[in-house]
């Protein structure tokens, strides 16, 4: 098959959608299928990764994305010789999907991976809460509609769809993680970082922003330092708060607790994850969280919010704590995780059982099925001769 993968932003912009979009197309190419990636801006970025089609976008600050309303020619006319498309932003990428493929039958698949409605709360203030959600319950429901096959990668972030007025089919697939390498990673040296065996580190990865919830992390976090001496906190990611939260960790007097690597090669955070005893988030925006499945994978216990993604994801009490988002409970359950040894060991071996059920080669079999019962499991498409042509083209060339 033919596969054309959707997306606002690409590399060398880093995020979990992005790591998903590369993973899945590796490994659907493993298995012998043409995967094409169609997004916007860094013309100029040639990485290695084959069949990354960019248009033209105008880049939106420093956020990694570019604005663009229409696919360059090419991208048009490849595009269309699809045999599926999965669209991983609704907006942009949703309707270029609607506006170029649908007219050629082409199947749409659309998976929901962001929780909009909090996203904007944290990058639109100004914005009342009531006008956000009025204008997603006003779109999301016409646009999975307009498409084949909805996917949700958690069960609480169908709830959430439903909430805003979705009543078309929905399917759950997790997204799937690579989970060999955390399996079986060799620990970094704690004495790099002067710290001994009998240090508690906690550990957070991912983009730093504030939908994020880092301020409310590291409040927790200074509750538990002022009465256990040996317990560390590593935050591993950039983003547009790192800034911010660094010279917040400086007020408060935690610099030698609080540890900053900056962004690290994806390569070497299995063995980061494994040097320590504990994954923490106060995220409320996860839909699926690949960190927390990532550090599930090394055999990290859990401390997170009772919240859609992160709910689904971990078992309170048998792979790691869930609390409100509320200081004092969620300070309570990060203190009983750094003082209870055995639970924390006892947990984390059942987070690596758990993660099991994300591993890549499930997951990308799962989705593969559904994009076989678009293609061939539907009546045939009738496209025009020029489309056909081109087709052939392609397929020539590949």
């Amino acid at each position: 098959m033919r596969i054309g993968m959707m997306a606002d932003t690409y590399k060398p912009h880093i995020s979990g959608i992005t790591n998903y979009i590369s993973l899945n197309k590796q490994y659907l190419e493993q298995r012998g299928h043409d995967v094409f990636v169609f997004t916007f801006g860094d013309l100029e970025y040639h990485g290695d990764e084959e069949h990354v089609i960019r248009s033209p976008g105008l880049p939106l600050v420093d956020t990694g994305y570019y604005l663009s309303f229409r696919y360059s020619h090419q991208a048009k006319s490849l595009l269309q010789t699809m045999d599926v498309v999965h669209v991983h932003h609704p907006f942009l990428s949703g309707r270029l999907a609607l506006r170029y493929c649908r007219p050629l039958q082409i199947p749409i698949v659309f998976t929901n991976h962001t929780r909009y409605d909090l996203y904007a709360q944290a990058y639109l203030p100004m914005l009342p809460d009531e006008i956000s959600e009025t204008l997603l319950e006003a779109y999301m429901p016409y646009f999975c509609d307009a498409v084949d096959l909805v996917i949700s990668p958690s069960a609480g972030m169908e709830k959430i769809l439903r909430r805003l007025g979705v009543e078309s089919p929905i399917e759950i697939v997790p997204n799937g993680v690579e989970l060999q390498p955390f399996f079986h990673a060799e620990p970094m040296s704690r004495s790099e970082f002067g710290l001994t065996s009998t240090d508690i580190l906690l550990v957070y990865t991912g983009r730093l922003g504030p939908e994020k919830n880092l301020k409310f992390l590291i409040h927790s976090f200074a509750g538990v330092a002022q009465a256990l001496t040996n317990v560390h906190l590593f935050i591993i990611g950039d983003g547009p708060e790192r800034a911010v939260i660094e010279k917040m960790v400086s007020e408060i007097g935690l610099t030698n607790r609080i540890h900053f690597t900056g962004m690290i090669e994806y390569n070497r955070l299995p063995s980061y994850l494994s040097m320590c005893d504990a994954f923490v988030t106060a995220s409320v925006t996860e839909v699926h969280p690949l960190s927390v499945i990532e550090a599930m994978g090394a055999g990290l216990s859990i401390l997170g919010t009772h919240s859609p993604g992160v709910g689904d994801t971990v078992e309170d009490g048998v792979t790691g704590f869930l609390a409100a988002e509320d200081l004092p409970a969620f300070t309570a359950k990060m203190t009983r995780l750094c003082i209870d040894h055995d639970l924390r060991c006892k947990m984390g071996t059942d987070a690596r059982k758990a993660s099991s059920r994300y591993a890549i080669e499930h997951t990308t079999q799962v989705m593969l099925a559904h994009y076989e019962h678009l293609v061939y499991g539907s009546k045939p498409r009738k496209r025009n001769w020029a489309v056909r042509i081109r087709s052939l083209w392609e397929r020539f060339r590949s």
